[in-house]
């Protein structure tokens, strides 16, 4: 597959230097601040170059290539499992064309965000992975102006700056919730993380809403907790929820570690899970394989989305007929926490 050199060009001094309407000179000065520039005239340079989404070249001069055999890759998180496993996948694929994974975390900050890929960016990498569509006004400029291919993993309910690879999040909670309505289940709660960085989950919910109102079912109560998913986490929330809404007869948990402390929770308080109490959780952790039950979750396919992106990145991945996102199918998974369907 031939790139298109016309699809990825990135921008240069004289662009900012045209934006701003100062000499090229004067714009070098003021993005390395040397020299003698006036307050106005480095505020003017500045915020053309952050609406341009410029980012000045480190390396300059230095390759004959203007670029390095680095990929950016840059997650939300490095202690959530489901970029590990991602990360893997890109691992996999990179390991045989000589290029170089190189990781950024912003811990669901979009602020961050613009910062680790304006740091990256500046050493002209050969390609970006990112997770997520959902990027501040700036973060999306840089991508559409890196010169490089840009690939958004993990998600394609959106638009893409260049290309997108991952699971419709959103479909994803839409099959969740049918399931539970079909196997009988009318007092739903669901426990999730706050919605402000982590829009897959949000998706997820709105999703499984869909589906349930479709069904007659409205949600009868929902939590979301700040911080790391755990078990510790699960129980916490499990108990909270069953204390004040106690006649819910399914959880739905937007990760597999909180859905395992509340299914550890549940067996413990000599609950009728898989019965009188449903439990799904999200993401299909084969650490959980060890569980005294199995709980109901959708495998999300992240090493998948990994191994695509990564062929995207090196120039390995045909696209069919010109389309720029590649859709993987979730699998649910319903285990050992559901009524079987009547």
């Amino acid at each position: 597959m031939t790139r298109s050199n016309t699809r990825h060009h990135h921008l240069t001094l004289r662009d900012v230097s045209e934006a701003s309407g100062v000499s090229e000179m004067t714009v070098s000065r003021v993005l390395r601040n040397r020299g003698d520039v006036s307050e106005k005239t480095r505020v003017r340079v500045m915020e053309a170059a952050r609406r341009l989404g410029y980012v000045p070249n480190k390396i300059a001069g230095a390759l004959a290539s203007n670029r390095v055999n680095l990929v950016a890759v840059i997650v939300p998180s490095l202690s959530n499992l489901v970029f590990p496993e991602m990360l893997a996948g890109v691992d996999e694929v990179l390991a045989d064309t000589g290029l170089q994974p190189v990781i950024g975390a912003t811990n669901y900050d979009p602020e961050k965000e613009e910062k680790v890929l304006f740091e990256m960016l500046s050493w002209r990498p050969s390609g970006v992975i990112i997770a997520g569509l959902e990027h501040s006004d700036a973060s999306r400029a840089m991508l559409a102006n890196c010169g490089v291919p840009v690939v958004e993993v993990m998600d394609v309910d959106g638009d893409p700056v260049d290309a997108a690879v991952g699971i419709s999040h959103w479909r994803a909670g839409y099959q969740v919730g049918t399931e539970i309505a079909a196997r009988g289940y009318g007092r739903v709660g669901v426990l999730g993380t706050k919605m402000d960085g982590d829009h897959r989950a949000r998706k997820r919910i709105e999703g499984l809403e869909r589906a349930l109102q479709e069904n007659g079912i409205a949600l009868a109560d929902q939590m979301a907790y700040s911080g790391w998913s755990g078990f510790a986490k699960g129980r916490e929330m499990t108990q909270a929820m069953l204390d004040r809404t106690p006649d819910l007869d399914f959880l739905f948990y937007t990760n597999d570690l909180t859905g395992a402390g509340g299914l550890l929770y549940a067996l413990e308080r000599g609950l009728d899970v898989g019965g009188d109490l449903g439990l799904a959780g999200f993401n299909a952790f084969a650490l959980l394989d060890g569980l005294p039950r199995k709980l109901a979750t959708v495998d999300s396919r992240r090493r998948e989305a990994g191994q695509v992106a990564a062929r995207i990145v090196a120039g390995l991945h045909d696209f069919a007929d010109g389309e720029r996102r590649v859709e993987l199918v979730p699998t649910f998974l319903p285990g050992d926490t559901m009524r079987p369907k009547p």
